[in-house]
């Protein structure tokens, strides 16, 4: 007699408890086409906070086994991100006067439900010009993804979702318009 059930439950015991990396983050390159139409002028990636990787924000939790990004935090995560795309579009220039700060403040993958797991970035960012803030505003990403009751399942799933929390919410940022007038070339 077999227990298909019992394996399931014993593989996500295993599970349970190791450290999980977060997958590579890769642009979203629709939205990132959008953005390379607009007058955007060079810009720097400043400070990205919390530094501290006991930051409440830097610890995410899936059923117990923690996901950490490969090198170093989520805030590090964030700024890698933003420093992807910008180099993509061809307006990374870290000697740039207008630089890119954030502060993460929310940041989290749940996949406690039993078929939906949800995820939450919520992030202040500020552009300063000549070191004068000249814009900031917060932006909020929440995403929705098919999971399980199974740990098996429903930790592989958040792990994977990550980079689209971050898509999400650097989508919002690229498509703000309020965010484009503030990076604008003069």
């Amino acid at each position: 007699m077999q227990y298909p059930l019992l394996g399931t439950l014993m593989a996500a015991v295993a599970l349970s408890g190791c450290a999980l990396g977060v997958p590579s983050y890769s642009p979203r390159y629709e939205v990132i086409d959008q953005l390379k139409t607009k007058p955007i002028s060079k810009l720097a990636v400043g400070d990205f906070q919390p530094v501290d990787p006991k930051a409440d924000v830097n610890h995410i939790t899936l059923r117990g086994s923690p996901l950490s990004p490969e090198n170093g935090t989520f805030s590090d995560y964030l700024e890698n991100a933003l420093r992807t795309d910008l180099t993509e579009i061809g307006v990374y220039d870290p000697a740039a006067g207008t630089r890119l700060d954030a502060t993460l403040l929310k940041n989290d993958i749940d996949v406690s439900g039993f078929s939906t797991g949800t995820g939450i970035l919520e992030v202040r960012l500020s552009v300063s010009k000549q070191s004068k803030i000249t814009f900031e505003k917060t932006y909020t990403a929440n995403t929705q993804f098919d999971s399980s009751f199974v740990g098996a399942v429903a930790i592989p799933k958040g792990q994977a979702e990550y980079p689209n929390l971050v898509r999400t919410l650097l989508q919002q940022v690229y498509l703000d318009a309020a965010f484009i007038e503030a990076v604008k070339k003069p």
